[in-house]
């Protein structure tokens, strides 16, 4: 097996304090062999620091040596400090923090932002106690959400001027917003764009129009990745990013995202929505590096769209 090594733009992330190293895989490896390579240190103690759960694989935490890594793959090394502020997270992880910016994978079923219906947790929150922990004042700002159901990858900002400058420049800066979408139904048409104007009715669901109706323009691009009989699964793009937008972009092909009962879903065989933000690609607003960030497709997104029996 080949050594991989990290692309020259691998850094290790400082942060108040602590170091996390972050390595990019560029070919196909088993976990332990690749820290291995990457690591200077005995063999003994990379095995030390993949059993404490200090290694995650594109924000999932892991202790398996033999875990199958693929070109694209980030595996993170957190130091004991930041691993112990990690671990009073729920339903989060940090794939990467510097003094500016904070990206998270975040499990369906997590709001974002807290809501006026009540004080569960929240993404926001939970990021803010965590930077509470370096220094009382230290914040956590608000730059884009998901939706609770939806997982994957999010970035929030760490000052208050890094979070402006971000939405301001939202649509230059992010070079890159994919989402993996199971959908009923097999998609015939392969690839498409959906263009409509959205707009949110009184009881919060975003209706769709073919035409310019006074509300909020929507473009959405899909392909399919994976199909039977009974499920698609889609990779889609986004030039714009309305509230609930490829929700209801998927009800308006006749395809609804599985799970999502609110917008003509009839089956909900995850348990869960079926919409995960796998990709994020950006511009950092203060260094200007393009950074790459990726979250894996759920397995069972795949397993629903295996050949039909």
């Amino acid at each position: 097996m080949k050594k991989n090594k990290p692309r020259k733009s691998t850094k290790p992330m400082k942060s108040n304090g602590f170091q996390q190293k972050q390595f990019t895989v560029t070919e196909e490896a088993e976990l332990l062999p690749f820290l291995l390579a990457n690591i200077n240190k005995s063999r003994n103690s990379v095995k030390s620091i993949l059993t404490r759960g200090q290694v995650s694989v594109n924000g999932k935490p892991t202790t398996k040596h033999n875990d199958e890594l693929v070109s694209g793959d980030v595996v993170s090394i957190q130091s004991n400090e930041s691993l112990m502020k990690e671990k009073a997270l729920v339903g989060l992880s940090v794939v990467y923090e510097d003094d500016d910016i904070i990206v998270i994978d975040k499990e369906a079923g997590l709001l974002s932002v807290a809501t006026d219906k009540g004080n569960e947790p929240t993404a926001h929150n939970q990021l803010m106690g965590y930077v509470k922990r370096d220094h009382p004042k230290n914040r956590i700002y608000i730059v884009h959400r998901l939706d609770k159901d939806t997982s994957g990858v999010m970035l929030f900002a760490k000052k208050e001027s890094v979070k402006h400058k971000l939405q301001e420049t939202w649509k230059a800066s992010v070079q890159e917003r994919l989402y993996t979408a199971l959908v009923e139904g097999k998609v015939t048409k392969e690839k498409g764009t959906i263009t409509s104007w959205l707009t949110e009715s009184k009881t919060f669901k975003v209706y769709s129009s073919p035409h310019d109706n006074g509300g909020k323009k929507a473009v959405s691009h899909y392909k399919v990745t994976r199909k039977n009989n009974d499920y698609s699964l889609l990779e889609v793009s986004l030039d714009t990013g309305r509230k609930n937008q490829i929700r209801v972009h998927m009800e308006s092909i006749g395809h609804p995202i599985v799970g999502d009962k609110k917008y003509g879903a009839t089956s909900n065989p995850l348990k869960r929505l079926g919409l995960h933000a796998t990709t994020l690609v950006f511009i950092h607003p203060t260094t200007g590096e393009k950074m790459i960030f990726k979250s894996k497709v759920p397995r069972s997104f795949i397993k629903k769209t295996q050949a039909s029996k």
